[in-house]
């Protein structure tokens, strides 16, 4: 909490209580049978963290981005699959607050902000993952209607959740040529496929979305024809420091178990806290998750005050926070020896929820692409 202000620290507090008591007895249950968490999400959204970068009006709770990326990474410590679609249904309110009309943001965003309603980001398709501006749904205007056709994958809460935001094809190829239109769940030739069995992430379903012949409003719409790219990229933007900020409560939850059991376990007579080597490897993991936590409330601030080189730190920062804590939570199951490879130890389900965090929200291949065009542009 060093160097935040003190209505944040209470901001923290608050999460930290409620990982703590709500989330992480939970945690291995969730994971082991799969459980959607519904109604600990909505205890959560009463403390405001179902709408955090949402306007007040609408039922928000109005914070900053270094808000928001302090709260979940505080609620990861104690459930990291949970937040992290807890930080994907916040990216999606935040994009129907921030892009849709007055009518739009009234209608959706109360409920949503509540967690009555829960909802998902569907951009990614069976063909079209890093490389998003190929997408191929298609959504033909007739009338005051659009008719969709296609599949979205790998979509986070589908089949459970109830408002998908979804990017597709209105006009032609290339990112130009899409738009973003807002699908409820029970709209006729909205389906969803079979429930993805994953390494982690577990408290969250996994589907594909189907579309066949699904017929949407245009009112349903946010932004104008041929917005929808850059309304996908710019919530991406905040996704990305909001899955940096879930990794980075798994690799602090990951320090303190292996703190605690370097303390407890002997060996050779004494404690493993003994052994100058895993003590160097625990300061290592302590250095390195500092670094990248001041990288990641960095680049909050910077997206926050909408500096120009904000995308560029967001991605550095998604890049390099998902890689180190990933690599500090792998080290953490190190330490614990054979321990740490059985299920009775939460090391290794920090380890397997974070390991798709270099994966999603943009690959950490592509972050890299995005940090070298900006440099090679000058």
């Amino acid at each position: 909490s060093a160097g935040l202000t003190e209505e944040q620290k209470e901001f923290q507090k608050v999460a930290l209580d409620f990982a703590a008591k709500e989330m992480a007895p939970h945690m291995a249950e969730w994971d082991d049978k799969e459980v959607f968490p519904v109604e600990t999400m909505r205890k959560a959204a009463q403390l405001g963290f179902g709408g955090i970068y949402v306007k007040p009006d609408v039922g928000g709770s109005g914070l900053s981005r270094l808000d928001t990326s302090i709260i979940f990474e505080a609620l990861s410590t104690g459930c990291t699959s949970t937040t992290a679609y807890m930080s994907i249904h916040n990216m999606c309110v935040w994009m129907i607050d921030t892009f849709g009309k007055e009518e739009q943001r009234r209608r959706f965003c109360p409920a949503l902000c509540r967690m009555e309603k829960f909802a998902s980001y569907c951009l990614t398709e069976p063909g079209s993952g890093s490389d998003a501006a190929s997408l191929l749904t298609s959504a033909q205007r007739k009338g005051d209607t659009y008719v969709l056709n296609g599949s979205k994958a790998f979509i986070s809460g589908g089949g459970d959740t109830d408002v998908y935001v979804v990017m597709c094809r209105t006009g032609g190829p290339g990112p130009k040529g899409i738009s973003c239109l807002v699908v409820e769940k029970g709209t006729p030739g909205l389906s969803f496929g079979k429930k993805e069995k994953k390494v982690g992430w577990n408290s969250q379903p996994t589907r594909a979305v189907i579309f066949e012949d699904c017929v949407v409003p245009v009112g349903n719409r946010l932004g104008a024809e041929g917005q929808g790219f850059s309304i996908a990229m710019k919530g991406l933007n905040g996704g990305r420091i909001n899955i940096a900020s879930c990794s980075l409560g798994a690799a602090h939850a990951s320090v303190l178990l292996a703190q605690e059991h370097l303390t407890v376990r002997k060996q050779f007579g004494e404690p493993l806290a003994n052994n100058q080597y895993l003590q160097f490897r625990l300061a290592e993991m302590a250095t390195r998750l500092v670094a990248a936590r001041l990288m990641v409330r960095y680049a909050a601030r910077a997206l926050q005050e909408g500096r120009e080189d904000a995308a560029v730190l967001c991605s550095m920062a998604k890049l390099f926070a998902t890689d180190e804590c990933f690599a500090i939570c792998n080290q953490a199951l190190q330490m614990h020896g054979g321990y740490g490879y059985l299920k009775d130890y939460a090391v290794q389900q920090f380890v397997r929820d974070i390991r798709v965090h270099q994966i999603l929200e943009g690959t950490n291949e592509v972050m890299r692409m995005i940090v070298a065009r900006n440099l090679l542009q000058g």
